[in-house]
């Protein structure tokens, strides 16, 4: 085995186990937090000899990981979302219950692709400031498309509990959205 080879490998066993709970704390299943990590590695191993110093070699794991889990949302928002009518239609003052009510329709420009990439970078650093709570029914709903009802029965918390965390989940990505929106 040649020297790269066993610097790979070593790298993979040092961060492997904080790049998953990294990844996991963003996604809500663990098979999901594998296969994305599956992906970082088998990019480092790909782009290893473009990483410019092995001491940059863990922030650069982990800004792969990060995109990667950018990618994944992405791709989930980008597919015609399910909704749970029947509870969403109990919601009072008419707070916004999904993320397509508070992202801006774009189009295809360059720009409009620009604008995606930051506003899919604010919404990842709103997410991990989210209390766990949040964050967690915030992606099962929105993310993995499950309703309250499913949810409600898998977690054994009220489905009106978990309306509110989605909901204030919901307000504070509208709050982060709309700094953002005004510095533009």
């Amino acid at each position: 085995m040649d020297v790269a080879m066993q610097m790979k490998e070593q790298t993979f066993l040092k961060e492997k186990d904080r790049l998953l709970g990294f990844i996991r704390n963003r996604v809500s299943n663990l098979e999901e937090a594998e296969d994305i990590l599956q992906d970082v590695f088998y990019q480092f191993i790909a782009g290893y000899e473009t990483i410019d110093s092995l001491d940059r070699v863990t922030s650069w794991l982990f800004s792969v990981a990060r995109n990667k889990i950018i990618d994944r949302y992405r791709k989930n928002a980008a597919r015609p979302k399910q909704s749970d009518l029947e509870i969403h239609s109990g919601s009072e003052d008419g707070a916004p219950l999904t993320l397509q009510e508070i992202l801006p329709d774009l189009g295809n420009t360059p720009e409009d692709v620009l604008l995606r990439e930051v506003i899919w970078e604010a919404i990842m650093e709103a997410l991990d400031e989210l209390p766990p709570e949040q964050r967690e029914i915030f992606i099962l709903n929105e993310i993995e498309e499950q309703s309250f009802r499913e949810i409600a029965e898998k977690t054994k918390v009220s489905i009106n509990t978990l309306l509110s965390r989605k909901r204030y989940a919901i307000l504070s990505l509208r709050k982060k959205l709309q700094r953002l929106y005004d510095t533009m």
